[in-house]
């Protein structure tokens, strides 16, 4: 086995791009871990990635199951606070690798079949493009379906009292 010196070094003689790309594959290295260093990418910077990948995605009304939506909610109400993009995200990283969790609220007409696929091409496309991880899996489990009645309380005055 050669030491990553010497293995530096041909690379470093070799002219052509493919030759070099064919040393750092036989080294193992990827774009995270060469013989110059290793990257470390924190779970929480790929859940954020994952959970602002999701929510762009049309078609889904929420990330995060119940609990999570109402604390996330009641967060939010608080001045100053931030959105916690990684609610409802659930990730596991390695050093090459990373596996993702979701927990997703879609809106109801949406066909879920579609909407994971989607899901999933997002989130993929999103990771390894900022991270160069491989994403090894996407789950996702939908927790509910919103219906919209065409009600928005927040926008509605209050009903008229029945009584005087």
């Amino acid at each position: 086995m050669t030491s990553p010196q010497s293995s530096t070094a041909s690379s470093t003689q070799s002219s052509s791009n493919d030759s070099s790309s064919k040393d750092v594959a036989a080294r193992g290295d990827s774009a995270l871990v060469s013989s110059t260093g290793k990257t470390t990418i924190a779970d929480t910077v790929v859940s954020k990635i994952a959970g602002i990948a999701t929510r762009e995605v049309n078609g889904v009304h929420g990330v995060g199951g119940g609990s999570a939506r109402a604390v996330g909610a009641l967060r939010e109400r608080i001045p100053g606070a931030r959105t916690n993009h990684s609610q409802g995200v659930s990730v596991e990283v390695g050093e090459k690798q990373a596996a993702v969790d979701l927990d997703i609220v879609a809106d109801y007409g949406v066909a879920i079949a579609d909407l994971a696929a989607g899901i999933r091409r997002n989130v993929i496309t999103a990771v390894e493009r900022m991270t160069g991880l491989q994403v090894t899996e996407v789950n996702i489990m939908v927790h509910d379906i919103f219906l919209d009645d065409g009600n928005d309380d927040s926008d509605t005055e209050p009903a008229p009292a029945r009584v005087q």
